[in-house]
């Protein structure tokens, strides 16, 4: 079976540079898709030490990657059903997790501090959030014009929250990037 990756709109390997991806870190993935475009290929670079926690709230997409996984012998890929607008909704251990990915995905939700909020409560110190989502461009595609995620407001919420924004850049041709750095 041929597997989508993704890579066509956001390059998951900048987004690992970015946070100096390494073997056996703990991550996880706040609305993971159907593709696994960030899931899989971080799975090949932490490795057997490393934990990718796939999250997603709709099951059919979980089951989706964990049918890749087990296809493709990823035994250090969970998935987890959850609601990551609710704190304590992705039932991840407060503290363990190295890198939360947010891409694609903001955009989706309605609360998008409590996802921020979840996404810090998982986080270890020093931990990074990576948040990725649409530029505002006028495009026919993407999310409509009232979804777009508004970065200065996710920059402020970072500075409240014991968070300093570590870089801002350009994550490919229609998104926009920042990583975000824990430092409480």
């Amino acid at each position: 079976m041929v597997y989508h990756s993704g890579n066509q709109l956001i390059d998951p390997h900048l987004l690992f540079e970015k946070v100096q991806l390494r073997e056996g870190m703990h991550i996880a993935d706040f609305g993971c898709g159907r593709t696994g475009h960030i899931v899989f290929p971080a799975a090949r670079i932490i490795g057997e030490d490393g934990i990718v926690y796939a999250i997603d709230i709709l099951k059919e997409v979980l089951a989706t990657v964990e049918k890749r996984a087990s296809l493709e012998a990823f035994l250090q890929i969970h998935t987890i059903w959850a609601d990551i607008e609710r704190i304590g909704g992705t039932a991840i251990a407060a503290d363990s997790i190295d890198v939360v990915f947010l891409v694609n995905s903001l955009a989706h939700v309605d609360n998008r501090h409590a996802v921020l909020e979840e996404a810090r409560r998982v986080l270890k110190n020093k931990g990074r959030v990576v948040v990725v989502d649409w530029n505002k461009t006028g495009l026919s595609f993407g999310p409509s014009d009232d979804r777009f995620v508004d970065f200065e407001d996710i920059k402020r919420w970072s500075r409240m929250h014991g968070f300093s924004v570590q870089e801002e850049f350009v994550a490919g041709k229609y998104h926009h990037g920042l990583i975000l750095y824990q430092h409480i």
